[in-house]
């Protein structure tokens, strides 16, 4: 549910992201007569049995697959460990480069993929692992060989992670307003402006794009925050990837927060969506 109501909250679409968007699915034969042009960020959301041809592209006239189908926009896997691991293992080249490249005999082409990936998981089999409210029944052979279905590299590429706890019904029964997707979304598209106007000399628009040269610039720290990102380093055996992925979270926590600064509490906040780290990349 969460995964599906993003795209509401995500930046506007510039008239060119949405020529790509249209451009790409026009070549999959997927517009129609009533929608000619694509004015929405796409939702992908393929199933656990999906091929490796399908999700990345190809065939015998490639075409692109569903990670191209979702550029600028979202692909979702639900389940995660239920899909291929040699499947889910093509999506790391993906992930870092923003394109694809389906190479035949006589021929190769490239298509774009600059999308955001998302994906949800189980603690284990039985799913109530950690739980606070049931008992998990698996082994613990069982929890380790479902976890070990996500590779290190694959997971360390995720900027977020987040683990969700039971929602008991008072929660439920909460009546209590809540912020509504404009709302949000008119923050977003406030950082996202920030972004644009900070980078336009770089030609890039938004701090997912940051370089290593760009992160040690914009995203410079205190001594004191220096400190603190040594510290979780240390702790959560963080790898250099997973470095500069904080840095850019802290930056966008930043930029919602309308400070030119990374602060203390905004770097803490980008840490603590690190969590897997320790649970699944040290194991």
């Amino acid at each position: 549910m969460l995964a599906r109501r993003l795209p509401s909250i995500l930046p506007d679409l510039t008239f060119n992201e949405a020529l790509e968007i249209t451009k790409i699915h026009s070549i999959s034969g997927l517009l129609s007569k009533d929608i000619p042009f694509i004015f929405k960020r796409p939702f992908r959301s393929p199933h656990h049995t999906i091929t490796e041809t399908s999700l990345v592209g190809g065939g015998r006239i490639p075409k692109p697959g569903e990670i191209s189908l979702a550029h600028f926009g979202v692909l979702f896997l639900d389940e995660l460990p239920e899909f291929n691991k040699s499947t889910l293992e093509v999506l790391r080249g993906p992930l870092e480069d923003k394109i694809v490249t389906i190479s035949r005999v006589d021929f190769s082409t490239t298509y774009p993929c600059n999308f955001m990936f998302i994906a949800s998981m189980n603690p284990c089999p039985c799913g109530y692992h950690g739980s606070k409210e049931k008992r998990c029944t698996c082994k613990e052979n069982q929890i380790q060989r479902y976890i070990n279905k996500i590779s290190g590299p694959l997971l360390d590429r995720i900027d977020i992670h987040i683990e969700v706890e039971d929602v008991n019904y008072q929660k439920l029964e909460n009546d209590s307003p809540s912020e509504t997707s404009a709302t949000i979304r008119n923050r977003v598209n406030n950082a996202r402006n920030i972004q644009i106007h900070r980078y336009k000399e770089h030609n890039i628009f938004s701090n997912s794009e940051l370089t290593p040269k760009l992160i040690s610039k914009y995203c410079k720290l205190s001594s004191n925050n220096k400190k603190i990102l040594k510290t979780a380093f240390n702790k959560l055996g963080l790898s250099a990837r997973a470095y500069s992925r904080i840095l850019k979270v802290a930056r966008t926590i930043a930029d919602l927060d309308n400070s030119p600064n990374i602060q203390s509490h905004h770097l803490a906040e980008a840490i603590q969506y690190r969590s897997l780290d320790r649970k699944y990349l040290c194991r």
